[in-house]
């Protein structure tokens, strides 16, 4: 099943974020590699696509997991909440239906 997994940043917490980034675009990469990823990518305060200048305020995961307690396990995983990026993660189960 499809879960989304939702981080959200807490302030002030981009370069300690691109810090640790390798490590969590490393796990996002293994998820894509067997199949599982379909999307992640960074949450802005804008659309200017300036990430650096509009900040990033968090990220966005689609990915396939076995269960909801699988789900979980790699998003409390993440670098990004091991390092204080993150102050808070929600993981939610998803059926796509559109396209």
């Amino acid at each position: 099943m499809l879960y989304v997994i939702t981080g959200v940043d807490l302030p002030d917490s981009f370069e300690l974020r691109m810090q640790h980034r390798p490590a969590h675009l490393a796990r996002l990469q293994a998820l894509l590699s067997v199949g599982r990823l379909t999307l992640a990518g960074p949450l802005s305060t804008t659309d200017d696509g300036d990430l650096r200048q509009s900040g990033v305020v968090g990220s966005l995961i689609v990915a396939e997991f076995a269960s909801l307690a699988d789900a979980s396990a790699w998003a409390h995983a993440d670098p990004f909440l091991a390092h204080g990026i993150y102050r808070e993660v929600k993981i939610q189960p998803f059926r796509k239906v559109l396209p």
